[in-house]
């Protein structure tokens, strides 16, 4: 098997955190920063995790992608907000076989991609992780972790992909490669779709949400609907898959999803790909999540309304 080069586009949360242990692991592991690229370049990178804290110096940093090598593995982990300038991030970091992997939320930019990089061969990385970067260069990982990747056609190494899974697996992270993208960027949703929102929406934090009976039957109803137009979709999500979502969510530490750390940062919030196009796609299979669109509504309302007169 063949040592694989990485490259990590958006070091936030996710990105550091996934990069952090490939790079602790001891992969050769590339990673682009913005506004915390001074001080990560000097300090390094500190992540208090529930698996085992640890910290990474003489890291391999950048603020442009032009100054990057050219990487097997691009591992796309900013907010799907800015990915209008993905083509440009990736075009000096991308070579014939570059597997680029957009580890993000939402439904339907691994296609968009593919219209900028036909030839590639492109995946999406769901992951289950309760992290945040609470200040520059440090990063809290509170719980859970497991990433799942599922290409988007056939056009992937073989070979290749079973050196990310094992790479990943080295590097402490539970790591699962499905066969059906689809179906899997729709699982993600039944967890993001509630949380996300109604986190932002009613001022809260995860776990306030599951304690009290009115807000946990919407997350419920939430989760049913989102099945249902994931089912229209063709996604093949099992009866009890909501359950398992309301129970693994009950032994989870307090968290606020990104969407509320984006709201509380006054940072643009990714409504458009939690919620935009997976309404847009369920209602062209005839099925319409009504509860899911008062909710990407009354999100709509605060970005537009509240940012404006912050």
């Amino acid at each position: 098997m063949k040592r694989l080069s990485y490259a990590v586009i958006g070091t936030g949360a996710i990105g550091g955190y996934y990069g952090g242990r490939l790079s602790l692991s001891g992969k050769d592991v590339h990673f682009l920063y913005h506004s915390e690229y001074d001080y990560v370049k000097k300090n390094g990178l500190d992540v208090k995790s529930v698996n085992g804290d640890f910290h990474l110096n003489n890291m391999q940093v950048y603020n442009n992608t032009a100054d990057m090598p050219k990487c097997d593995v691009a591992l796309v982990c900013m907010k799907t907000t800015q990915n209008d300038k993905l083509p440009q991030l990736l075009a000096p970091i991308v070579k014939e076989d570059t597997v680029i992997i957009l580890i993000q939320n939402g439904l339907g930019y691994e296609q968009e991609l593919a219209k900028a990089f036909p030839a590639q061969a492109i995946a999406g990385g769901m992951a289950f992780i309760c992290t945040s970067r609470v200040s520059p260069g440090h990063i809290v990982h509170a719980d859970y972790g497991a990433l799942t990747t599922a290409y988007l056609d056939n056009k992937f190494d073989p070979e290749t992909a079973e050196q990310i899974k094992e790479d990943f697996t080295n590097a402490g992270v539970p790591y699962t490669q499905g066969d059906d993208l689809n179906q899997f960027r729709w699982r993600k949703l039944v967890w993001n779709i509630p949380y996300n929102g109604l986190t932002v929406a009613l001022r809260t934090t995860t776990d306030k949400l599951m304690q009290n009976p009115s807000s946990r039957q919407l997350i419920t109803d939430l989760m049913e609907e989102t099945v249902a137009g994931a089912r229209a979709c063709g996604a093949n999500i099992k009866d009890d898959f909501v359950q398992k979502m309301l129970a693994n969510t009950d032994k989870m530490e307090p968290y606020a999803p990104s969407m509320r750390l984006d709201y509380d940062n006054h940072r643009k919030m990714e409504i458009q790909a939690i919620y935009g196009n997976p309404i847009k796609m369920a209602k062209a299979a005839g099925y319409h999540m009504r509860k899911v669109e008062m909710l990407e509504q009354q999100l709509l309302f605060i970005e537009q309304n509240e940012y404006s007169a912050k």
